[in-house]
């Protein structure tokens, strides 16, 4: 090897590195505190509780005599601020409970790393019965979508109505899966994410649910960004997509409340043959469909999303 081809190998070589090093200090991101966070996302009405080892953020709005409350659950890697669109109008006149699950948001991780679908159910009714609440009609987006339907099976007693928005359950294969959830299904990948994640990583993952790429605005992905960070988030994140597993959709013709079933025609994610799927398995149920949303609708549109939970609420008995 001449000395100039060794001279120029050398002189890429420490190109490479001191880029190298550079995507690392720009994609550094070592996780955020609790108390650093909640300054910026849980203002009032946000509060905490102490549950099986949890602080749980939380947001109880509205009327507390309201007999049967909304409850509303977010989907993996979102939080409850995902539903201020609804909850804002609906506590004028109901009762609405919001929350982030363990794993997100900044309820943060479970201290024995158990993300199943059954802890999950476990949860929300030990919250459920910490906050005084009898029955209620449970609604969640996708992930949380799942759990509201399982409560439903596990609780009927708690389960007034159902609103299941995007949500999963189904064995369904995505059409574009968000980056974010790919590098957390492989080991090698992911290991990295637990000190770094680019901000874009999350840009791109929230503009691949939206339906409308330009309602994806800098503030919007601040919050998942931010969010992401808080202790402990990005390893249960990994935890949970390794204890994805089979769920009882078979019972879902079990389920006899009435059922609301919301979806974004364009969801790349859980598209929307698994919503015409729901309609099929649950008895009585209707489907609504907004041909221009996304994954999570009620956040791309609260107007248009509340409008047709609106039209429904009446079915549900008081």
């Amino acid at each position: 090897m001449s000395s100039r081809l060794s001279e120029l190998l050398l002189k890429a070589t420490g190109i490479l590195l001191m880029l190298a090093a550079l995507g690392f200090a720009v994609s550094k991101a070592p996780d955020r505190s609790l108390e650093s966070l909640v300054p910026r996302w849980a203002p009032p009405p946000s509060d905490f509780v102490e549950l099986d080892g949890l602080l749980v953020h939380y947001r109880d709005q509205g009327p507390s005599s309201d007999p049967v409350p909304l409850v509303l659950m977010h989907g993996t890697s979102a939080s409850l601020h995902t539903w201020e669109g609804w909850a804002t109008e609906l506590s004028a006149t109901r009762r609405v409970i919001s929350f982030d699950l363990p794993g997100f948001g900044l309820t943060g991780p479970n201290a024995d790393n158990d993300y199943s679908d059954a802890r999950y159910v476990a949860f929300v009714r030990q919250l459920l019965a910490r906050l005084g609440v009898g029955r209620a009609i449970v609604g969640g987006n996708s992930l949380g979508g799942e759990i509201a339907w399982q409560l439903a099976l596990a609780d009927p007693d708690r389960v007034a109505g159902l609103v299941l928005v995007d949500a999963a359950g189904f064995d369904f294969v995505p059409e574009s899966l968000p980056l974010g959830f790919r590098i957390a299904r492989i080991p090698v990948l992911r290991e990295p994410m637990r000190w770094l994640l680019p901000r874009r990583a999350i840009e791109v993952s929230v503009l691949d649910v939206y339906g409308d790429p330009g309602k994806v605005s800098a503030a919007l992905v601040d919050r998942y960004y931010e969010l992401a960070l808080r202790e402990g988030n990005r390893v249960a994140l990994m935890r949970r997509m390794d204890q994805l597993a089979p769920t009882p959709v078979g019972r879902l013709p079990e389920i006899k409340v009435p059922t609301l079933i919301l979806w974004g025609g364009k969801d790349r994610l859980i598209p929307l043959r698994w919503g015409h799927e729901f309609e099929k398995a649950i008895p009585g149920s209707r489907l609504v469909v907004f041909p221009n949303l996304g994954h999570v609708p009620q956040e791309e549109d609260p107007t248009a999303t509340l409008a047709a939970l609106r039209d429904w609420l009446p079915q549900v008995a008081r």
